[in-house]
């Protein structure tokens, strides 16, 4: 029977779906965290992956079952007895059994007609029931597929024994009326808990669930960053969201998780998260404009959904320098730091920083604090906390990437040696280690970038970071022929303004 009670569960396929993104391969390690922190973050089904595809995929949806999550997993299968042998030989919670339902995926992919399926769905799904497993049932292309067959067919799979009927919009064609419709239909036809999965081919994966949620759905298939074939799948941290601020819906997710969540499935799959991505994007409460800033400094909801707050998501509110700064901006980052200035030096202040960064220049704290300082006259009374005084780096074909790194620290020479992935990240790590222990408290490197500023194998290379200690982020640049050198120079340098 239905559920009264409107808590959606969050059906993560980002092992699976969002696998299949061109490009991406997760390791064997990789997966295994990212199932982890999945249940960390409170996934009601993690979709570990389609086990009878490859010994590879197998073994990693093994190794996942294996861990002892609080989050159910969940194995994909064709309607062929062997992947449903597949699923139970890894020791899944739920099997996901699918079959192509369109007449152009039956024509042109399993050759089926509608009476196999029909025939084939109601077998395998009692097979998965009689052997003691949950068992979802999903019509691939159901958008595509006609109504009536849909609903006889869900019949069936409910007949078989399927506890949850998926209504997958496999190539994102549907829009959320249409969704809205098709879900309500659905809804008073089966007793069953109905899911949706949705593509995002025009841009309405997420627009398509919250649809079917509110014609009755209960569960929503979501893949971390929208990951997942083509246009990628409904995105895991916009549909809960707009779930629990817009809808007032319930789910199972600890949101102060998200933000963390997203930046590690990016670290692992290597696309980047664009910054104006909603929720978790660098952007998402950052903010330039004069207007903007002044409301948000004032009161967070004048320029924020008020509904959804950084800190609800584990982000952070941003108070952004450039063309459109205006003067609240500047006077507030230069209060944290102790800094005074006249109504004339403000303006003079503000003009010079707009001039930079008109200049296409990214505008860093470190150079607001050394504009304002000039302008004021009046060099910052403090002394530079910490000194870089030798560095170097070990890498090469058959080495993992060390640093051994010298610096002062309040008057106290400390050394560190650490790896990393690279040599810049073996030096970031160093540095971090010293710092951390000397001046104690977590000194986080929130965000790098990169850029060759001249031509040539000898550029120069600027680097901006962005380094976090508690509450408090500071931005700051660093250029040099080396990279690693600019690299620790920047991050030295945004040190010293933090502390």
């Amino acid at each position: 029977m239905h559920k009264k009670e409107r808590l959606i569960e969050i059906f993560d396929t980002t092992l699976r779906d969002g696998e299949q993104t061109p490009g991406i391969a997760f390791t064997q390690e990789q997966k295994s965290a990212i199932a982890k922190q999945l249940d960390r973050l409170g996934v009601d089904i993690i979709e570990a992956g389609f086990p009878i595809s490859s010994t590879r995929d197998k073994d990693a949806v093994k190794l996942i079952c294996e861990m002892g999550l609080s989050s159910k997993i969940c194995g994909l299968a064709r309607l062929i007895t062997k992947d449903v042998d597949a699923c139970i030989d890894c020791g899944v919670d739920m099997i996901h059994i699918f079959a192509p339902t369109s007449a152009i995926q039956r024509e042109h992919t399993t050759k089926m007609s509608e009476e196999e399926v029909k025939t084939q769905t109601y077998e395998l799904a009692q097979y998965v029931k009689a052997e003691g497993f949950l068992c979802m049932f999903s019509a691939m292309d159901a958008t595509r597929t006609d109504v009536d067959y849909l609903i006889d067919l869900y019949k069936t799979a409910e007949e078989g024994g399927a506890d949850i009927l998926n209504v997958p919009d496999t190539v994102g064609v549907t829009e959320p009326f249409a969704m809205y419709e098709l879900v309500r239909r659905i809804y008073k036809e089966v007793k069953a808990q109905i899911s949706v999965h949705c593509h995002n081919d025009f841009g309405l994966a997420v627009a398509n669930s919250l649809a079917a949620v509110k014609a009755g759905a209960e569960e929503v298939q979501v893949a971390v960053n929208g990951l997942g074939e083509r246009a990628g799948n409904a995105d895991l941290a916009e549909i809960v969201m707009a779930l629990n601020s817009i809808y007032g819906l319930k789910t199972n997710i600890k949101t102060q998780l998200l933000f963390e969540t997203a930046r590690l499935i990016e670290r692992y799959s290597r696309i980047q998260i664009p910054i104006t991505r909603p929720i978790v994007g660098e952007n998402a409460f950052a903010h330039e404009s004069g207007i903007h800033a002044h409301g948000v400094i004032a009161k967070s909801d004048t320029f924020e959904p008020g509904i959804m707050t950084p800190e609800m998501v584990g982000h952070r509110r941003r108070i952004m320098l450039g063309t459109h700064t205006g003067k609240h901006s500047v006077e507030k980052k230069l209060s944290e730091i102790g800094m005074s200035c006249t109504k004339e030096q403000l303006d003079e202040i503000l003009e010079r920083v707009k001039e930079l960064a008109t200049g296409g220049k990214k505008v860093t704290d470190d150079d607001l604090f050394t504009i304002a300082e000039v302008v004021t006259g009046e060099a910052l009374e403090q002394e530079r906390l910490v000194t870089l005084k030798e560095l170097s780096v070990m890498t090469g074909n058959n080495l993992i990437p060390t640093a051994s790194l010298k610096a002062v620290v309040r008057g106290k020479e400390c050394k560190s040696a650490q790896m990393g992935i690279g040599p810049v990240d073996a030096a970031i790590h160093a540095i971090q280690d010293i710092i951390s222990g000397e001046i104690g408290g977590d000194v986080k490197l929130k965000e790098f970038r990169i850029e060759a500023i001249t031509g040539g194998s000898d550029a120069l290379a600027e680097v901006i970071v962005g380094v976090e200690k508690g509450e408090r982020t500071v931005t700051a640049r660093g250029v040099r022929e080396d990279i690693v050198m600019a690299s620790i120079e920047a991050f030295i340098n945004a040190v010293n303004r933090l502390i």
